[in-house]
């Protein structure tokens, strides 16, 4: 596999000179993105580094590969760095990039507390340079439809926002590496769990439809953590929050489910609701009297498209490190909390073609309401909840 560098076309910005820390898990997704605009021309991808060495013909040749991030960037000139690796390392390794004078497309969630999200602020600001934060659903050409219908009164006065997640995640999950369902790692903080790492997007893309997304936006928040696996982090669990306006932001998350399902993000106004399905980029609209839902489905702007357009027209980023500031004061909620062990008796030990699992009694319909009626499992009396 080779690649070709890029002509410059005369007075053009020159493609930047992209680098990818960590090619396996979702990090994969990165190099492979990287390779396609590779091809298209649009960068040019100089080097990539992992602890554990490339698959067999994932990297193209002429991109240099090093197993330590700092040696990479001692060595190789980047104007771009993607991060894909634990969450515990995303502030140093970012940092370590930010000062080697690369802009960043950081993975979620971007740090581990609101102190960490500070510093990586301060060293961006100090450089001169931007992180994108990975919250690929606000690359979705829904969000900004979404929010112009919200602006224009199509869906009436909006009562609610609510975000729903319902996906199961096998025993095997828990235990792909050492810092996987835990909040701490050799007394580092990591803050794993279904609401900051596989459903965070649940959350970022409510608070960027109630337009609370920056570390001012929510005005009250509320957590609820639960876990039923035998993990330290939660994997069932609700997040309230009240923006500055009093819309209420409901999220309810669980990892304990019975099937793997779509999740969604719901906006809920007097005159209809529009339900985001942020993974598949689709949006059901639903009038008021209207039995059947109009299904529209939108286009996608990737996170490092969108980065490299910055860099060469000013283009405004679609997930700037500002951005995460209201999904980084649930986090640290989250950190701050601890979750409560749901009692045996109320899940079961499921194995079936998605592996062995578990399941918690009835999850499906607590998750929906909890994130519909804005209660926690506690204020619904959930049974596990008691």
């Amino acid at each position: 596999m080779t690649q070709t560098a890029p002509q410059d076309r005369a007075g053009a910005t020159p493609p930047p000179r992209v680098a990818v820390v960590g090619m396996h898990g979702y990090g994969a997704q990165h190099v492979r993105h990287a390779v396609e605009l590779a091809g298209r021309g649009r960068l040019v991808f100089v080097a990539a580094a992992d602890r554990v060495p490339a698959a067999a013909d994932q990297l193209p040749d002429g991109v240099r590969e090093f197993t330590d991030a700092a040696e990479m960037l001692a060595e190789v000139g980047a104007d771009v760095v993607t991060i894909a690796t634990p969450i515990h390392t995303h502030l140093p390794i970012a940092e370590l990039a930010l000062r080697a004078g690369a802009d960043v497309l950081l993975e979620k969630p971007p740090v581990t507390s609101l102190s960490q999200f500070e510093e990586l602020g301060r060293a961006a600001a100090e450089t001169g340079r931007v992180v994108q934060v990975g919250f690929q659903s606000l690359g979705s050409h829904a969000i900004g439809e979404l929010r112009r219908m919200m602006a224009a009164g199509e869906l009436g006065e909006i009562t609610g926002i609510s975000g729903v997640g319902r996906w199961l995640r096998t025993l095997d999950y828990w235990r792909r590496s050492p810092w996987a369902g835990r909040r701490q790692l050799d007394g580092v903080e990591v803050v794993d769990g279904v609401v900051t790492n596989p459903l965070a997007h649940a959350t970022a893309t409510a608070l960027r439809l109630a337009g609370a997304d920056t570390l001012e936006g929510p005005a009250e928040l509320e957590v609820e953590l639960f876990r039923a696996n035998s993990i330290e982090a939660d994997d069932t669990s609700v997040v309230r929050i009240v923006t500055a306006t009093g819309l209420p932001v409901t999220v309810a998350l669980t990892l304990c489910a019975g099937e793997q399902e779509t999740p969604f993000v719901e906006v809920t106004g007097t005159a209809g609701s529009a339900r985001f399905f942020y993974t598949d980029d689709v949006v059901e609209l639903r009038r008021a009297g209207d039995d059947v839902a109009q299904r529209v489905v939108f286009d996608r702007t990737s996170l490092l498209d969108n980065l490299i357009e910055h860099r060469a027209t000013g283009a405004t980023l679609l997930s700037p490190l500002t951005s995460s500031g209201g999904f980084t004061r649930v986090l640290d909620a989250v950190r701050r909390g601890r979750p409560r062990q749901i009692p045996s008796s109320f899940s079961e030990l499921r194995e079936d073609e998605h592996g062995r699992h578990v399941v918690i009694g009835g999850i499906e319909d607590w998750v929906e309401r909890a994130a519909f009626e804005h209660r926690t499992f506690s204020a619904l009396d959930a049974p596990f909840a008691r």
